[in-house]
């Protein structure tokens, strides 16, 4: 494991190999990190295509500094800007996990030139607007009033700040038609229960990509993690090298 170390002399930590171009970047989903299953797996199949591949840990992730309560999606995009512009070299295919897929879509505006392609997993832009309609109205009072608030949401334990959702609105990417001209394929279980794959029509809707591509997964939930899914992952990896 490496680590960048950004302008707040912050650590970053990643796992890098140099291989050929197009590379890819692993965008890991809220709470989760660069050790999932989905990572590791395409990493090996990158390994045996001979490309580029990059997977880190968003900070208050993972081996990265800082706690997940003090840090917002704001931050998360500077992390894989940073990582992209100091780490990776050429044109990249980004794949996006959930969160990762709003990371993905920020960081392919911010660096258009240097995205071959992308590719969302259960990918959730903005999904902070409608993860603050569903927690309980206590919670909600809670953060309107003192700014901070905890709850137990996907089996996990979460502080959430008024900051988080504000950051959240400020980079809110699908009230606006998407810019981006390159292949996009986005991949969805039908059996998620924590992002609706409504979102990934709403992504087809707004881009301005002629060349996009659904994938609804009917028996497959939001992990995108068995044999088969990764099977599918694989499979629209090797479509997307075809493509650009």
């Amino acid at each position: 494991m490496s680590y960048f170390i950004n302008n707040l002399n912050q650590k970053i930590a990643y796992k890098f190999f140099k291989g050929k171009s197009p590379g890819i970047v692993f965008i890991h989903g809220l709470n989760s990190d660069m050790e999932g299953t989905k990572a590791i797996s395409i990493e090996k199949f990158a390994k045996k295509r001979g490309l580029s591949y990059l997977r880190f840990d968003c900070r208050g992730h993972g081996k990265s500094h800082g706690k997940f309560e003090e840090l917002t999606i704001s931050d998360w995009k500077k992390d894989l800007i940073d990582i992209l512009d100091n780490i990776t070299k050429g044109p990249q295919i980004l794949i996006g996990s959930s969160m990762g897929g709003w990371l993905m879509l920020l960081a392919a505006r911010a660096r258009k030139s240097r995205i071959a392609a992308l590719m969302g997993l259960a990918a959730a832009p903005d999904f902070t607007k409608y993860l603050f309609a569903e927690l309980p109205q206590r919670v909600q009072n809670e953060i309107n009033k003192n700014g901070i608030s905890k709850v137990k949401k996907w089996k996990y334990n979460y502080t959430f700040t008024k900051k988080f959702f504000q950051e959240g609105k400020k980079n809110f990417i699908l009230n606006n038609n998407f810019l981006f001209n390159k292949p996009i394929i986005l991949i969805h279980g039908l059996k998620d229960k924590d992002v609706s794959s409504q979102i990934t029509q709403k992504i087809l809707n707004k881009t301005t990509s002629k060349n996009v591509q659904i994938r609804y997964l009917k028996n497959s939930d939001h992990r995108l993690s068995s044999k088969n899914d990764l099977k599918i992952i694989y499979n629209a990896i090797e479509n997307i090298l075809n493509l650009i």
